[in-house]
């Protein structure tokens, strides 16, 4: 009879609910339409959240955009004020070397015009010479025949008349000689003063040559070592302290201490798809090549801190601050595409968008085109139509190419993106080779001015003694002569005419030896004129080219702030750019907020007019929609089938009443017998089988133990009469059974218990195993084997505890690490139990 109650219930159920929910369902209804009219509120007043904290989020990011703008606003006037600067310093170079110019003709012309007078003085000089060794000859004429005519027209001259003419004219040449000498020892003095500075200048450039040598043989050891070690680590190449300062920035990042980690070294994070392109690629990123670059100001304070301990200041790289996007700057519009050559964008192979951005941002390396060929690169950029979009160009020689200049590079190998480092190795070990041998000459030449300086100064050092000895000489040769003249002679009168005319002679000689010392002092005064004026001249011509080299220096570093300008100019307009764009989303979202909050009011207003309380409502309103439809077709079709409200309500509790008790009791019934029977069936079973796995392993385990010493036996299990008969025979002597125990001696009695003790541990579950005086009765061989087969089943069961107890001696059993011996101390039983103790231990 339930199912028949069971049908009976659920159409008195229907009947019931259906009548007693109409009132309900009007009710929800109300509150339904109450609940969708404020659902559609919030669903509006979430939809303009979102753009309310877009919007606000904008306004604060807008005072970003204008500290970018203005921070690069004031560089662009700072490249343009640097660029203007090197302008003026560039004209006034120029114009420095216009006005040179002419001064330096006119040194050369006045150089050529001493030139022209020493030349001409050099002729008088040389006709003076002439004349005054021709009056010489005339003067020894004469001598000889005054000479001849005293000794032959007088005899009264004594010897002491005669010596004094002879030292006279021995004085007097003596005097002419030293007179000549004197001017050849001051212009050996001044050769050799001359030689001296032009030695000492030589050796002061060669010194400045081998320092500037030095300096490079040290830079390239320090390259060098740092190829060698990056042998095993490749960031050794961008500086000895980059890897810890990664570290430490991968500590610091772990910490915690970085919004977004920042990147870096860039070159360590770039590939070269032609590895040729390394030079070029490397002049083109420059100081990018080791620099790094930060999402946000607060991570790149905590770089700089990192830097500050491993770097010197001054000398930590570069850090470029700039937004982290996940995806690569959009260059199609303008970046160059060349068919040919690639640019340094495309001849890179760069993983992380970050890394791209950055160099797109701070080096325009998507309008930069790499051509292995120098001239084809000038072909390409200096032509008529040079590529679109592209700035400049670079060769495979690292020379940078513009459109109307180009400029060589003043590195020759990569130092930081070659591919090779074996080979860079060998060649900064060919370079310090040469170098050192050039060293090596150097220091040659050196010590071989240094000999010239010293020799030259011992040379003007001998020289200078010599003039000072032979002008003492001759003034007191001068004064001996004038002390010979002064003594009066007794002369014929047929001399008088030959003296006068030898006196005539002496004046002339001394007139044109007066006017040859004049001539040559002028000489040597337009000599030394000629000398200063050429001098001043080579000095302004050497000032004007080295001013000429600062002004091509002043070039480059023009052309350099023109780039620097022209890059900030760039990233000036793209921030102008950026702030536009953010200002024109910012207007577009205030329009669309303004227009949500219209719709949001009016929502509201109608709203209030259906439920003046505000509603919290978490379901959606197409949800509750859904409801209000499904309700409103139930509450038609109820009110149409609606009959007599208290006989319906009679009938369903009747019913329900019935149902429930004979549902409950159906219900225990069955569980009950099901369970039981289950339970029954599965015990019966699961006993039978372990006791019979049971009865099998002590069998077993029984069988084996006596098999250790020999013996043989069985065991028997009667499970239905519950009895348990076992028979053991010792040996093989005596085939019968012995089914009676007592009849075993003491010891194959003990021996059996312990198998058969050993035999039920195996069958049961406990942790713990205890046995007490197992080898009483025993002789030496049973206990050893006893012992044995213990030892050996609690080596088998490390998860249980076995404990023997025995007043054996168990001083033979093997050390191990399981194994536990606790020997009890004995018993006070007298002296002689003491003894007898003491003999048996």
């Amino acid at each position: 009879c339930l199912k028949d109650l069971k049908c009976k219930y659920l159409e008195k159920e229907d009947r019931y609910k259906s009548l007693a929910s109409l009132g309900e369902m009007h009710t929800k209804l109300e509150e339904l339409q109450k609940q969708m009219a404020w659902a559609l509120v919030a669903e509006m007043e979430r939809e303009l959240e979102p753009v309310k904290e877009k919007l606000e989020a904008d306004r604060r990011s807008t005072e970003k955009y204008d500290e970018k703008v203005d921070e690069w606003k004031d560089k662009v006037r700072q490249a343009e004020k640097r660029y203007k600067q090197i302008q003026e310093q560039l004209e006034g170079i120029t114009q420095q070397v216009q006005e040179l110019q002419p001064k330096c003709a006119e040194l050369k012309a006045e150089a050529q015009k001493h030139n022209s007078l020493l030349k001409s003085c050099e002729l008088i000089v040389h006709r003076c010479r002439t004349n005054l060794r021709d009056l010489e000859k005339d003067k020894a004429q004469l001598s000889s025949r005054i000479k001849d005519l005293t000794h032959s027209i007088s005899q009264t001259t004594g010897a002491e008349s005669q010596a004094r003419a002879e030292r006279m004219k021995q004085i007097q040449t003596e005097l002419e000689n030293l007179d000549l000498q004197i001017p050849t020892l001051g212009q050996q003095i001044h050769q050799f003063q001359h030689a001296n500075s032009r030695v000492k200048e030589e050796q002061g450039k060669m010194k400045r040559e081998h320092d500037g040598l030095k300096k490079s043989i040290e830079a390239n050891k320090r390259k060098l070592q740092t190829m060698e070690s990056s042998r095993s680590n490749r960031l050794r190449r961008f500086g000895e302290q980059m890897p810890a300062l990664l570290n430490a920035i991968e500590e610091a990042n772990r910490k915690g201490y970085f919004k977004h980690k920042p990147r870096g070294p860039l070159g360590y994070l770039i590939g070269l798809k032609d590895p040729e392109l390394a030079l070029a690629v490397e002049v083109c990123l420059k100081y990018l090549v080791v620099a790094f670059t930060c999402d946000n100001y607060e991570d790149e304070k905590v770089l700089k801190s990192l830097m500050a301990k491993m770097y010197p200041a001054g000398k930590r790289p570069t850090i470029i601050t700039s937004q982290f996007l996940r995806q690569v700057h959009d260059t199609r519009k303008r970046g160059v595409n060349h068919p040919q050559y690639p640019s340094v964008l495309q001849s890179l192979e760069i993983e992380d968008p970050v890394v791209a951005n950055c160099l797109i941002d701070q080096r325009n390396i998507e309008s930069i085109l790499l051509i292995k060929n120098r001239a084809e690169a000038r072909r390409v950029m200096q032509g008529k139509n040079p590529p679109a979009n592209c700035i400049q160009a670079f060769s495979v020689d690292g020379d940078q190419i513009y459109t109307n200049r180009n400029y060589s590079s003043d590195q020759t190998r990569p130092n930081y993106l070659s591919g090779d480092v074996e080979e860079e190795i060998r060649h900064l070990q060919r370079e310090l080779e040469n170098q050192q041998g050039q060293e090596a000459r150097f220091q040659q030449q050196m010590r071989k001015l240094d000999e010239d300086i010293k020799q030259n100064e011992g040379l003007l050092r001998r020289v200078l003694m010599e003039q000072k000895t032979t002008k003492d000489k001759a003034t007191k040769l001068q004064l001996e002569l004038t002390d010979l003249k002064n003594v009066e002679e007794p002369q014929s009168e047929d001399l008088k005419p030959l003296e006068e005319d030898l006196q005539e002679i002496v004046a002339k000689i001394s007139s044109k030896r007066a006017e040859y010392e004049e001539a040559k002092t002028k000489m040597a005064n337009l000599k030394a004129d000629y000398e200063k004026a050429d001098q001043e001249y080579k000095q302004h011509k050497e000032s004007i080219s080295t001013i000429t080299e600062e002004a091509d220096s002043v070039k480059d570093e023009l052309s350099k702030t023109d780039q620097e300008v022209m890059k900030c100019k760039h990233h000036k307009k793209h921030y102008d750019n950026k702030r536009g764009a953010h200002l024109q989303n910012i207007q577009t979202l205030e329009a669309q907020l303004k227009s949500k909050e219209m719709n949001l009011a009016a929502s509201v207003a109608k709203a209030s007019e259906i439920c003046p309380e505000r509603l919290e409502v978490r379901r959606t309103a197409k949800s509750i929609d859904s409801e209000i439809n499904r309700l409103k077709v139930k509450i038609s079709t109820q009110q149409e089938q609606q009959g007599d409200r208290e006989e319906i309500v009679r009938q369903y509790h009747e019913a329900l009443e019935n149902y429930r008790n004979m549902s409950q009791q159906m219900r225990s019934l069955n569980n009950f017998i099901r369970s039981l029977d289950n339970v029954m069936t599965y015990r019966l079973q699961v006993y039978a089988d372990l006791r019979k796995f049971l009865s099998a392993r002590c069998k077993y385990y029984f069988n084996s133990m006596l098999a250790q010493r020999g013996y043989s036996g069985s065991m028997t299990f009667d499970h239905k009469n519950e009895t348990l008969t076992i028979s053991v025979q010792p040996g093989q002597g005596n085939k019968a059974d012995l089914s009676d125990m007592r009849s075993l001696s003491g010891g194959e009695r003990s021996f059996s218990t312990v198998c058969f003790v050993l035999s039920l541990w195996a069958i049961t579950e406990s942790p713990f195993r205890c046995l007490d005086e197992f080898d009483v009765y025993m002789d030496m061989v049973n206990r050893r084997i006893s012992m044995d087969m213990m030892l050996k089943v609690a080596a088998s069961q490390r998860y249980r505890q076995f404990i023997f107890l025995t007043p054996q001696n168990m001083s033979s059993l093997p050390i191990s690490k399981t194994i536990r011996i606790l020997r009890l101390k004995d018993p006070d039983r007298g002296q002689n139990n003491s003894q007898r103790s003491h003999d048996e231990d």
